[in-house]
């Protein structure tokens, strides 16, 4: 199986890579491709996904803490 990745784009989204199911709280599953990305502004017309609505109205620049090496 694929290693899936999280990446946490600055002053943007979550783009997630590999074999991963997005489910709702129901567990309806929505529709994804190899690579998408997720809203996390909140002003997104397609949520979960982000349509980059978030485009100079949202700034966020997460870092991790060097380091730290979680298994």
């Amino acid at each position: 199986m694929e290693k899936v990745q999280i990446k946490v784009m600055d002053n943007g989204s979550f783009r997630v890579t590999g074999d991963v199911e997005l489910v709702d709280m129901d567990g309806n599953k929505f529709p994804t491709k190899p690579a998408f990305s997720l809203c996390r502004c909140g002003l997104s017309q397609n949520m979960p996904f982000c349509d980059t609505a978030h485009k100079g109205k949202f700034e966020s620049c997460v870092r991790a803490e060097t380091g730290l090496n979680e298994s």
